[in-house]
Parts: C-alpha cells; structure tokens; sequence
C-alpha cells in the first residue's frame, strides 16, 4: 500500500530534522499535531539540497545537484518519488498549494553556492537571501495558514523578515566554516579577514531589524503555528545576543552555539509567555 510508504517518507523528514538540528526539531515540536509532519517535510527537503552543495566535498557536486533537481520536479509532476524526502515533500507542496516559483527561487540560491564565493554587491546578497532564506519561510506560512490567501498575503513580509534574521544569525555564527572550509563570503561589504565591532554592529543592527518585523507576524499567526515559531524566534534572538557579546576575533575562530540546557530554559519561558498571552 501506497500509505505504508508514505508514512516511511514522513518519517525519514522527521528523523532528517531531528538528525542535523536540534533547535529547529525542538520548535517544531511545539506547533500543532496537524502541520508538524509538514514542516518536517520542508525541513527534509531544504536540508538534503544545503547538504549536497555544502558538505559533499569528495563527491561532484554538481551531478549530484543536477540528479536531486531533476528527481524535485519529477516528483512535483508525478505525485510521486522514490527519494523518501522529495515523496514527503511532494506531498506537502500539493496539500497546501505551495507556489512553485518559492521551489524554484530556492533551488537557484541553493545552485549558487556550488559556483559563488562572494557577494559584492546588497543585490545579488538580497536575491540570495530570498531564494535560500526567505522562500522557505513562506513555504512554511502555506502550511501556517492552510490555504487562507488574505491571511498569507498579511503576513509575507514578516514571514520573509523572519527567514531572513534565521538566515543571517546563522551566517554570522558560522563564518569559520564558510570562510575557512567553503571559501564563501555572504555580507557585502564586509572584510572578514578584518572584522572588526563596527563591521560586526552593522550586520548585528541589520539581523535585529528582520527580528522586529518578523515579530509583528508571529503575533497574528494561528495558535497551532504561533507556539513554534515563537520558540524558534527566541531561540535565535539568544545566538544573536551572544554574538553581539563575542569579540569578532572569537567569532572568526569559533563556532557560537547555545547549549542544550539554555535551549530548555528558553523554551519553558517561551511557554510561560505564550500562556500569559504575552505574544
């Protein structure tokens, strides 16, 4: 039966989610039983195309990327796939009507750091947020507003804000490795081999202006979404405040991470908060 093999393919989204980030598993836990497994499907899809064109360094990129794209639209066409996470995904894309121009703008960011190193000009860092950060934000307010177009439309550009500070809080935590390992540099503008506090500031002001209208559309989404993605936010608002705290000689060399303890606490005052109506 056809729903055995579904089910399987859910679960490979969610033990995919639950494998490579715990912070993000941990918030999808707190949305509503009836969108979680789509958010996992989400997930499990925008990890596996970061992961060919991040990690897989002893293997030719590029084929594998090309094979991965040409398996999403088959499964897109077909209703259908083989790949337990693009058959997860699939599903989710057709019950929430997911606009494909959001798939195809990240599939092209996705495409861009097999070939770009650096992003000189605030244009083309902006079409690279979109495409890698803000697109998956949106995908996840289909499912957030379960097919309400009027209620969509109300609440892109928060939902894009907020890709965009998660997005970015992770650039600036992880500019070793990008620097280092992936010769990438994201921020225009920006000398990482002399970051100093007025570069870093100036990225910080940047990430904390997304945070504050992303917040304005946590407050007007559903309470099944509201819970989850508020945890999320607090999450990242904790790594930025202590990146904001962290010398960029640190920054440079270490990876800044919040331990699992924090997270927790994190997460029981977020609770307390959503209880008392206090977002």
């Amino acid at each position: 039966m056809k729903a055995i093999f579904d089910n399987v393919s859910y679960s490979c989204s969610k033990l995919v989610t639950e494998s490579y980030s715990t912070s993000f598993s941990l918030a999808t836990r707190m949305l509503g039983s009836a969108i979680r497994g789509d958010i996992y499907n989400i997930y499990g899809f925008v990890r596996f195309a970061d992961e060919i064109v991040d990690t897989f360094h002893e293997y030719h990129k590029e084929i594998l990327f090309n094979d991965f794209e040409a398996e999403l639209y088959n499964a897109l066409e077909h209703r259908i796939s083989l790949n337990p996470i693009l058959n997860s995904f699939q599903h989710t894309y057709w019950k929430y009507n997911i606009p494909m121009h959001l798939v195809e703008a990240f599939m092209k960011s996705m495409r861009m750091d097999l070939v770009k190193k650096e992003y000189r000009t605030t244009a083309e860092y902006k079409e690279y947020i979109y495409g890698s950060a803000d697109v998956v934000g949106l995908m996840c307010l289909c499912v957030f507003v379960n097919g309400d177009t009027a209620k969509y439309e109300t609440l892109k550009e928060s939902a894009m804000a907020l890709g965009s500070a998660f997005q970015k809080v992770n650039f600036l935590r992880d500019l070793k490795a990008d620097y280092e390992l992936l010769e990438r540099s994201y921020f225009p503008n920006t000398n990482l081999l002399e970051l100093d506090e007025r570069s870093k500031k100036r990225i910080v002001d940047e990430i904390e202006a997304d945070f504050a209208r992303g917040f304005l559309g946590i407050e007007k989404l559903p309470p099944d979404a509201k819970f989850g993605v508020y945890t999320a936010f607090k999450y990242y608002k904790k790594l930025l405040h202590k990146l904001k705290k962290t010398p960029p000689l640190e920054i440079k060399n270490t990876r800044i991470r919040v331990p699992n303890y924090q997270k927790f606490g994190l997460l029981a005052r977020s609770y307390v908060n959503y209880k008392l109506h206090l977002v």
